[in-house]
């Protein structure tokens, strides 16, 4: 049965309006490929202990080749049960859908038998279409579930779409959010004024996913015109793969980002600008900026097996791993930047979460 907005819990509404931290959720695998349960459950606890207000699974951080490996329904479930025995606290519960049309419908109708109240939809895959034909797509996807858009970098595959497709967007009536993550404030600011155009920017939420400026997104005003008047809208929270690693410090770095801001009255503190540097020389290091992305994945699995979360950092992909001199990058990020790891906060609960 189609999941509408409106039958959403008022508390996971409220959760997602007021911004939180929602990881993409890693993949755990054993020595030899194959799903590591034991280790998938621990990372769900891991995020949920860590005060995360709802994840993200079945993205690109997940692996898209779990729809080949028929572990799609699996990986789902298992982090819906797991986070539904482990903690009975309110937290969004994003399933990502991509492909062709059916797919992306077949998979959103997956996620509402298993209880997921949004789809985060990717539109990798049909980016050769004209942006009337990506509308259709989405529109029909979003007849099966609320929608969270996704404006996906082109160095992995995102098209380019303009203010007027997130216009469009934004005037579906079962969008509920959208992940920004161009890596472009150019795009980043497209999505702003699409959103503001349709006068949506009070029902559809903004979340960051632009790993280059984690930090200042969530700490700017963003301002479109409207008829003649501003209108500023700001970021609610982050949607990240950055943040499957270190949840705990993200959830303080939020926390902190918009007590500063209210300290402030909305000006922004320089200490923030300091942090957003900081944060996002981590992140070069995590998704392999020096190698066009190439051990994004693997970066974070290094963190997570460095911290005895996952037992290694196997991909689905054998050709998936870390880039030439990233493992040496995540040691100088340790180095530099050791405060903002959560190793001691992981240390005193492993055992926990891996029983």
């Amino acid at each position: 049965m189609p999941l509408n907005r409106s039958d959403l819990p008022q508390d996971v509404l409220s959760l997602l309006a007021q911004g939180t931290v929602i990881p993409a959720h890693p993949l755990a695998l054993d020595a030899n490929r194959q799903f590591d349960r034991r280790r998938q459950r621990a990372l769900t606890r891991y995020y949920v202990d860590a005060g995360a207000g709802g994840l993200a699974v079945g993205v690109h951080t997940t692996q898209f080749a779990i729809r080949e490996r028929g572990l799609y329904a699996t990986v789902l479930e298992s982090a819906m049960q797991d986070r539904l025995q482990w903690s009975s606290r309110p937290m969004v519960m994003i399933a990502g859908l991509c492909g062709q049309t059916a797919q992306a419908v077949a998979e959103a109708r997956t996620a509402v038998g298993l209880g997921y109240h949004a789809g985060l939809l990717s539109l990798a895959a049909v980016a050769g279409a004209s942006e009337d034909e990506l509308i259709a797509h989405c529109t029909e996807v979003a007849a099966e579930i609320p929608l969270v858009g996704f404006y996906l970098q082109t160095v992995v595959g995102g098209p380019v779409l303009s203010s007027d497709f997130w216009r469009r967007f934004a005037l579906i009536p079962n969008v509920l959010a959208i992940k920004v993550a161009p890596f472009n404030r150019y795009r980043t600011l497209d999505v702003v004024r699409g959103v503001v155009d349709a006068g949506a920017e009070d029902r559809v939420f903004l979340y960051t996913g632009n790993d280059d400026h984690i930090v200042l997104d969530l700490a700017l005003p963003f301002t479109a015109m409207r008829e003649g008047q501003p209108i500023e809208v700001r970021f609610r929270g982050g949607l990240l793969g950055h943040w499957s690693v270190w949840t705990s410090t993200a959830v303080k770095q939020l926390a902190w980002v918009k007590a500063a801001l209210a300290k402030a009255g909305g000006a922004l503190p320089p200490e923030v600008l300091a942090l957003d540097s900081r944060v996002t020389d981590c992140n070069a290091a995590f998704f392999d900026v020096a190698n066009n992305f190439h051990g994004c994945i693997a970066g974070c699995h290094e963190v997570l097996r460095r911290q005895g979360l996952l037992d290694n950092i196997l991909c689905l992909d054998p050709q998936e791993g870390l880039g030439s001199g990233q493992a040496q990058e995540i040691d100088r990020v340790y180095r530099q930047h050791g405060e903002f790891a959560d190793d001691a906060f992981v240390r005193s609960n492993l055992e926990r979460w891996l029983s």
